[in-house]
């Protein structure tokens, strides 16, 4: 059971790339552009050597894994033993896991319906101090449906170390609040292009969400520091498992750039 196959309208790729500068189908109202951040004042890790993208792909009677990382992060030697510490550790537990699902069937006399696990890191933005990575994790273990969840993946150049994308900011509440309304307004322009119809009060999946419940993305359109802040929502959460997931892009504006911390202000500019 691929997941090439299970899930081909729910991954569509988007959250791999919904920062890079594409068109989004509900993007939030966008604000007259500011000037954009000086360069960074921090010293810029020279180029790293060429990487080479990176795919394990196996199958057998128990389980299907697959497991990929983009060249980007392989020219990266920290991050690239990191992500094949990951690879072995989640090969290691799928394995383990089918294993003891397969004699349990066997044991029963029910049919064994091979486990999976998929991961596929793609990149966000690149940019001289930053790699941001994000990718669904896809994983079935014999019931109605596979489920999946977002991740996403933020690696200090400088540093050569990972940073979570909240940590850049001063506060989690306050950034909530500055991101709260025009990603609820984004959030129910896409759910009514998926239902088409309005929403109705008091229905299910209509509540406005926090943001910051979610896997967030930092991206750039600009190429100059980052300007876009992605919202990756499971399903189930902002609608029912058949509408999929939702993506929701929003610009960096002036309230946002505000929060961000001092020694990181030089990597934001304000999006357009």
């Amino acid at each position: 059971m691929r997941f090439s196959v299970l899930l081909p309208v729910l991954l569509l790729a988007a959250p791999l790339v919904l920062l890079a500068g594409c068109k989004k189908e509900a993007p939030a109202p966008q604000p007259s552009a500011s000037p954009t951040v000086a360069a960074s004042a921090a010293a810029t890790p020279p180029p790293a050597p060429a990487g080479q993208a990176r795919k394990v792909d196996e199958s057998n009677d128990s389980y299907e894994f697959e497991y990929a990382y983009p060249a980007a992060a392989d020219a990266i030697p920290a991050l690239k033993a990191r992500l094949e510490a990951d690879l072995v550790k989640q090969r290691a537990k799928l394995a383990t896991e089918a294993q003891e699902a397969m004699a349990e069937a066997k044991q029963n006399g029910y049919p064994y319906h091979p486990h999976s696990f998929s991961v596929d890191w793609k990149v966000v933005t690149d940019l001289p101090n930053w790699l941001s990575l994000s990718t669904i994790v896809a994983t079935y273990e014999g019931g109605a449906h596979p489920n999946y969840h977002h991740d996403a993946l933020l690696w200090d150049k400088a540093k050569g170390a990972q940073v979570a994308a909240l940590d850049l900011f001063t506060g989690k509440q306050a950034l909530s609040s500055a991101l709260r309304k025009d990603f609820c307004a984004a959030l129910d322009r896409q759910r009514e292009k998926k239902r088409q119809e309005p929403l109705k009060p008091g229905d299910m999946f209509t509540d406005c969400l926090d943001p910051l419940d979610y896997t967030v993305i930092l991206g750039s359109a600009g190429h100059q520091g980052f300007d876009r802040i992605g919202v990756l929502v499971p399903p189930y959460e902002a609608g029912p498992y058949a509408e999929g997931a939702y993506e929701v892009t929003l610009p960096v504006t002036a309230k946002i750039l505000a929060l961000v911390k001092p020694e990181y202000r030089a990597s934001f500019a304000a999006g357009r």
